[in-house]
């Protein structure tokens, strides 16, 4: 039976989901929670998106094949009692056969957060603490110049694919709180957080809205390949319908 699932977790010990030799992963550790409640054998885990070490997520979606007694409900249960604190499991159900997460969703979401005040260990913790006044008007107009459908190549990893659509880039201050949400069908590694780079630079004042298109008609690496930190990025929604359309671009709310 094919089973589907969305899952949480904080990234910061974590080399990435996927498993790797070596290092302690999202999906390695949902692994051994299933072959604890399947007698030992393996049960392969899948997710729509392989998000890097230190990354987190609150809307990751993953899918598995298991033919235990228990039905969802109880699998559900055991899961959550054998998972590590730093890892949850909920909306466990039945999937249709040979259901896939990555390559059924439609779009994915991500939110970049950064605490744009005095120093704050505990809000950092999950946010990227910048000192720097940042200016969201001039991010939201530069970021309006990468929604459609472009070559990101400027923006990611080397990929033979580098074609992605973006829906929308909503850009928000609450006070000292600075969330950057991007929303699109796929994206290249690093993709989003050398997004969010560039971003910062223009809130910073470093460059404006017409260097940001320059840097994207390039095709080349932008700003010397320049990422923010893992820690302020989140995985927060994979959508199976329609993509999300943002109907407010503004700065502030």
């Amino acid at each position: 039976m094919r089973y589907r699932a969305r899952v949480e977790y904080d990234g910061t010990g974590f080399c990435g989901f996927q498993v790797q030799p070596g290092g302690r992963t999202v999906q390695g550790e949902l692994e051994v929670a299933l072959a604890r409640l399947s007698e030992g054998r393996r049960i392969r885990v899948v997710a729509a998106g392989r998000t890097d070490a230190g990354v987190h997520a609150s809307g990751q979606v993953i899918s598995f094949t298991y033919a235990g007694r228990l039905t969802p409900r109880e699998l559900e249960r055991a899961l959550s009692a054998i998972l590590p604190v730093d890892v949850g499991l909920r909306g466990l159900r039945r999937a249709e056969p040979g259901f896939h997460p990555r390559f059924a969703a439609r779009y994915r979401e991500y939110r970049y957060t950064v605490w744009n005040g005095p120093r704050s260990p505990l809000r950092e913790r999950f946010a990227l603490g910048v000192r720097a006044p940042l200016d969201v008007a001039a991010m939201t107009e530069a970021a309006s110049a990468l929604v459609g459908r472009h070559d990101f190549s400027a923006f990611g990893a080397e990929n033979g694919q580098p074609i992605r659509t973006l829906y929308g880039v909503r850009i928000r201050r609450q006070g000292h709180l600075v969330t950057i949400d991007v929303a699109g069908d796929a994206f290249l590694r690093q993709m989003v957080r050398s997004i969010v780079a560039a971003l910062l630079r223009v809130g910073r004042g470093e460059i404006g809205a017409a260097d940001l298109v320059t840097v994207l008609e390039s095709r080349q690496r932008a700003l010397d390949g320049a990422v923010a930190p893992a820690h302020g990025l989140c995985l927060r929604r994979v959508g199976y319908e329609a993509p999300v359309r943002w109907t407010s671009m503004d700065g502030e709310g």
